[in-house]
């Protein structure tokens, strides 16, 4: 084990170095600018290794634990979660379900070129009438004169207009609830597939987002990933995608206080420092003891994991909530720390608050994990339309 965790650590301490050289002095501009990170920077975590983390060695992937790319994952959105989410959507994203329920010939077609940067790969679920409701979509793939044909639209999808190719999650039957629904992959220049104008939302800001629309948009059978009546499959690999989500939400927690331990011990009021001040250290303690607490439920999650392995459902929910609702208090406390300072937009703690709110509501919000927790914990299904 000492000598995996040697790597990890040597995983980490090359992504925390390229994170603060590379992308650090842009994060701001890319912030203020929206901005978000070119091929060229995507092509170059692609030549490092940063996007093949997890995948097979077969396909160019350097085929390691899951932890492996959590740690990659938080380094980098520390500082830069534009940069951070082009690893996150290549190791956890809806790459994983081409890796974990594709075909031997999809793997082969689009895995490596994820690897490189060549491709990026969005996944597209939630719709104007269907968000924590998943299986109410209505956007369908339908069977005619011999072709399959997709119709309908899609909403806040994170990489929307950039990612090169798209996993729609479609329904494909008339069977009612989850029994109807797929997936497919649809690249972004196909015929008939259109991008809304980009949503201006209050984080996420280096990470486009738009509503997706199709119509009458040809899909070849080669490319369904995942057919009718396996969306329990779907949701299974989502819960990768998951721990990437909840891992997110632990860098902005570590970064706010990181930031804080340094200014608690640098400013001073009332002629000593702010540290010396018995409620500063309570709040610290607080703020150390929320994130600690979900690091280590994400990594009771993620641990031990290889290429192909699924986790504990019970445990990502668990470590997804517990993070999400950390970093959105432990980034407010840090401002309130910070006191006017927090509040000013050159310092970026308001910018993990409001990072730390999008991550929260992305894969699931923490009122649909509580749910899940008690589902899963019980081994009972709860009807939310009874």
């Amino acid at each position: 084990m000492k000598a995996r965790d040697d790597e990890l650590d040597e995983v980490r301490a090359l992504a925390a170095k390229v994170a603060a050289e590379r992308f650090g002095p842009r994060a701001a501009e890319m912030e203020e600018m929206r901005t978000p990170i070119s091929l060229e920077e995507r092509l170059y975590l692609g030549e490092l290794g940063f996007l093949g983390i997890v995948h097979a060695p077969e396909y160019g992937g350097s085929g390691q634990p899951l932890r492996h790319a959590l740690a990659v994952i938080e380094e980098f959105a520390k500082v830069s979660r534009p940069a951070a989410f082009q690893i996150f959507e290549a190791n956890t994203g809806p790459a994983q379900v081409v890796a974990r329920l594709g075909s031997q010939e999809q793997k082969e077609r689009w895995l490596p070129k994820i690897v490189t940067g060549e491709l990026t790969m969005a996944v597209a679920i939630s719709e104007a009438e269907a968000g924590s409701a998943a299986t109410d979509m209505s956007t369908r793939l339908s069977e005619r004169d011999g072709r399959l044909v997709l119709n309908g639209s899609k909403r806040w999808i994170s990489n929307a207009s950039e990612a090169e190719l798209y996993l729609v999650y479609c329904r494909m039957s008339d069977a009612l609830g989850a029994k109807g629904i797929g997936a497919v992959v649809v690249s972004k220049d196909a015929p008939g597939v259109r991008f809304g104008k980009p949503e201006r939302l209050m984080g996420f800001r280096g990470i486009p987002s738009c509503e997706i629309f199709f119509d009458d948009v040809e899909v070849p059978q080669a490319d369904v990933v995942v057919p009718a009546g396996s969306f329990g499959k779907l949701f299974e690999t989502f819960s990768i995608e998951r721990l990437g989500n909840a891992t997110m939400s632990l860098a902005i927690g570590q970064a706010a206080l990181d930031r804080t331990v340094a200014y608690v011990q640098e400013r001073t009021q009332f002629g000593k420092p702010l540290i010396q001040f018995q409620a500063v250290q309570m709040q610290l303690a607080d703020m150390v003891l929320a994130v600690d607490s979900a690091r280590l439920l994400i990594e009771r999650a993620a641990n031990g994991l290889g290429p192909g392995e699924a986790p504990d459902t019970l445990h990502v929910s668990i470590a997804k909530c517990a993070a999400n609702e950390m970093a959105k208090r432990v980034s407010d406390w840090a401002i309130q720390l910070h006191g006017g300072y927090g509040y000013a937009e050159e310092y970026g703690l308001e910018r993990l608050h409001r990072d730390a709110h999008g991550w929260a509501i992305a894969g699931g919000t923490p009122a649909m994990q509580r749910i899940r927790i008690v589902s899963e914990m019980l081994g009972l299904r709860f009807d939310q339309r009874a």
